[in-house]
This record gives C-alpha cells, sequence and structure tokens, in this order.
C-alpha cells in the first residue's frame, strides 16, 4: 500500500482522518507539544483498517490472516493548551491507544477542542484556534496478524 497523506481543515475532513487513525498505538514519549509554535505531534502506529476491510485481511505467513500497520505522524496546528485526563503522561513507557478524534466547537464555529478519545477512559484535549491537522504515514508497512477488537457492549 502507498502511504496515507491526509489533511482536515474542518468537522468532517476531521471524521475521515480520525477514522484512519482508529486503534493506533503510541508511546507517551512520542507525543510533543511546540507551545510557542502552538504545534502538538504524535509519532505512532497506525493499523491500515483502509486494507483490512477491503480484502478481510492479507494472507500471510502460513496463510493466517495478516494486516498492517504503518509509522505515521499526527500533526495539530493552532494548538493553545493541551490537557489530559487519565494515565500519567508523563510516564514516557506508557501505551496508549486512539480511538477516534472529536471536534467540540465553540460559539464561533472555528475555535474549539479537539479531543483524542484513548482507550481505558483517557483523553488528550487540545484548545485550537481553528481545525489543521494532517496525518502522514512515513515509513514502510509492516505486517501484523493482531487485528483490533472492540466489545460491542
Amino acid at each position: 500500500m502507498s502511504a496515507l497523506k491526509i489533511m482536515a481543515m474542518d468537522e468532517e475532513d476531521l471524521t475521515v482522518l480520525s477514522a484512519h487513525c482508529q486503534d493506533a498505538v503510541f508511546k507517551a514519549a512520542d507525543v510533543t507539544w511546540l507551545a510557542v509554535e502552538k504545534r502538538f505531534l504524535i509519532s505512532l502506529n497506525r493499523f491500515v483498517w483502509e486494507d483490512a476491510q477491503k480484502a478481510g485481511g492479507l494472507k500471510g505467513l502460513l496463510g493466517r490472516k495478516s494486516y498492517e500497520r504503518h509509522k505515521a505522524v499526527l500533526h495539530f496546528e493552532q494548538v493553545s493548551k493541551v490537557q489530559t485526563k487519565g494515565r500519567n503522561p508523563s510516564d514516557p513507557d506508557a501505551v496508549f491507544s486512539l480511538l477516534s478524534i472529536e471536534f467540540l466547537g465553540d460559539d464561533d464555529g472555528v475555535s474549539g477542542q479537539i479531543e483524542l478519545m484513548l482507550a481505558e477512559g483517557h483523553s488528550i484535549r487540545l484548545d485550537v484556534d481553528c481545525i489543521e491537522v494532517r496525518l502522514a504515514d512515513f515509513d514502510a508497512a509492516w505486517e501484523t496478524t493482531n487485528k483490533p477488537k472492540h466489545p460491542l457492549s
């Protein structure tokens, strides 16, 4: 699969970008907030849902279904504040699983909060002047036989 590059400039775009990030995993050490530049970055391992859904998994070693992950960067601009809920983000070995990205707009319809919903009730909330988010794969894909699962409750 070719490298994915996608940009979100409004809430509808962000919904599409969020789908591509579902079940991405990252460590706390992979998160960077550049406050002066108003930029927030996460280097993550993205599960390639777009291929998993199309083919039902690729045939890997020994005939088992296999899937792919890509190393990617999730890049937020115009970030004025970052808040976390849940696990201590200063633990560099803490591993997080990204479930979704949502926009909570202010009355002006432009600024607001972008909330990164993580597994186990954790979250990261970014105060933003506007939606400006990029997701870009930057390394070759690797094979995995593990497909993320979610309870139906």
